[in-house]
């Protein structure tokens, strides 16, 4: 048996490793794909002295850098589970993590090592090391020291190459589990569906804990040998500026919408791409129409989420719809059903969709019931996204169930901001909905019921930070007199995103 993720880097290899640039950084250093796989290594070996075992999970949230990728995949080399973690996680969102995933190693910021040493040593983490957005820390150290040659460890398809906390409904976050194959088959998908090859330059300004920056962009650039121009976070000025050196782009939509306010954004600079591509998030149809206009270039949307990675994609060669996530990936199977009785649903029709595919993940770390309450006898996936396929076969998202909020790029789940205004002295109750954002594609938003004593929107605001990352804050607070109800006493969300849709609008 050979290591199955690793073997598809391998299978991406330039004939001459040394003499090709895997990555460039913004300061100009470049490394090849020699360096990848001496550094890569070192890393394998660095954990395998620090004890970590095969199966053994090993949990990171550091700021984005090259080193990252080489621990990435030095964790793959050596068996073990890569945990990619939010760099905005609090102290007390990484205690639950830690505890539930039980990593054998945790590597952190070194600014951040004194807060979480404590709730490291209180989880049970056996070994705590650091690594700086400057690539250095005692972790980079270890590799230093570390030989430059590994023997990987044998992985099959099925053994588990990482996990990704998703937020879940009720405030406690579930751990997806994914295969070396789940990551892999989509990968070699995307590289035939997208047409990536040795020549494309990808400029790479995603963060790298999330599936799109980390297995999305990052393997296939992998698989294919090519080259990453990698910027630490999105950079508008700087990505225009990389634009005649590149041929693809990855981003989510503020990507688009920053790049939009720039002058420097023209026909001319944007020649020479060849592929722009938006995620994570829903792609507002007036970014991708102006997009088109001030670039030539139509944006292809695609559609996946944590379990699955990718499941849909707008064509490479054919129209790409504004408003639609294209049509089903080659190897992935989709339909949309009736939420109440899975009972398939016709063309046109509004439904749950799900999916089935060698991209759809292992299950849920630990939770054996909600890993069998996710899926249905014959293997399909329900996702919790609302869809419909329309006559041409694009598939369409027209909202979500358990009333998820993609703000960002990330996922929030409004139960665990709820849970935290709710504890505020003075707020009688609340509801937190995503609505539509032009910079965000949903701005999360708290509608709050105040009782005697209750604190303004600034005072709720500043008591929520601290408790949540940033990304899951409210944008704004609003407060009523009451929420509306329904016959049944739910809290009728749908209500609340329409009486305040343009909340956000220019």
């Amino acid at each position: 048996m050979t290591n199955h993720l690793f073997d598809l880097v391998r299978s991406g290899l330039p004939a001459d490793p040394a003499a090709k640039t895997f990555i460039e950084s913004p300061d100009g250093a470049v490394l090849s794909y020699a360096d990848l796989l001496a550094r890569s290594a070192a890393y394998a070996n660095a954990l395998t002295e620090l004890g970590v075992k095969v199966g053994d999970r090993v949990a990171v949230q550091v700021d984005k850098s090259p080193e990252v990728i080489f621990l990435y995949l030095g964790a793959v080399r050596a068996g073990a589970v890569f945990l990619p973690l939010n760099t905005a996680y609090t102290g007390a969102e990484i205690a639950y993590f830690l505890s539930d995933a039980e990593p054998a190693l945790f590597v952190c910021d070194p600014g951040k090592r004194e807060a979480l040493e404590s709730v490291a040593e209180k989880a049970g983490v056996a070994a705590l090391r650091t690594l700086g957005g400057d690539g250095r820390g005692s972790m980079a150290e270890a590799a230093d020291a570390a030989a430059p040659d590994f023997a990987d460890v044998a992985r099959g398809p099925d053994d588990l190459a990482a996990i990704l906390y998703t937020s879940g409904t009720t405030g406690r976050s579930k751990g997806a589990m994914l295969t070396h194959e789940n990551l892999a088959s989509n990968t070699r998908t995307l590289v035939d569906l997208w047409r990536f090859t040795a020549e494309d330059v990808l400029i790479h300004a995603l963060p790298v804990f999330h599936t799109h920056g980390l297995f999305v962009a990052t393997n296939i650039v992998l698989a294919t040998g090519g080259t990453m121009l990698f910027l630490p976070r999105l950079d508008a000025k700087r990505i225009l500026e990389l634009m005649p050196r590149a041929s693809a782009m990855m981003g989510v939509p503020t990507f688009y919408t920053r790049l939009l306010r720039e002058p420097g954004l023209t026909r001319e600079v944007a020649a020479p791409m060849r592929l722009f591509i938006s995620g994570s998030a829903p792609l507002l149809a007036e970014t991708h129409r102006e997009w088109q206009a001030r670039t030539g270039h139509a944006i292809l949307e695609r559609y996946g989420m944590t379990e699955t990675n990718m499941s849909t994609s707008n064509p490479y060669e054919g129209r790409r719809i504004a408003g639609t996530v294209g049509f089903p990936l080659p190897d992935v199977a989709l339909r949309v059903v009736d939420p109440e009785t899975g009972a398939h649903l016709p063309d046109g029709e509004v439904g749950m969709i799900e999916v089935r595919g060698p991209n759809v993940f292992k299950g849920y770390w630990r939770m054996p019931e909600k890993t069998a309450a996710e899926f249905r006898a014959d293997g399909f996936f329900i996702t919790g996204d609302l869809g419909k396929v329309d006559a041409d076969g694009y598939v369409h998202i027209v909202g979500r169930g358990k009333d998820l909020i993609i703000s960002g790029g990330f996922n929030v789940y409004p139960k665990e901001i709820e849970t935290e205004i709710d504890a505020i002295p003075g707020i009688v109750e609340s509801a937190v909905i995503g609505l539509p954002h032009a910079d965000f594609g949903e701005g999360v938003t708290a509608v709050v019921v105040a009782g005697e004593g209750a604190p303004d929107e600034a005072a709720v605001l500043a008591q929520l930070e601290g408790r949540l990352a940033k990304f899951k804050l409210p944008k704004r607070v609003l407060f009523a007199d009451e929420l509306p109800r329904n016959a049944m006493g739910k809290v009728q969300k749908n209500v609340l995103r329409e009486t305040h849709a343009q909340l956000y609008r220019p």
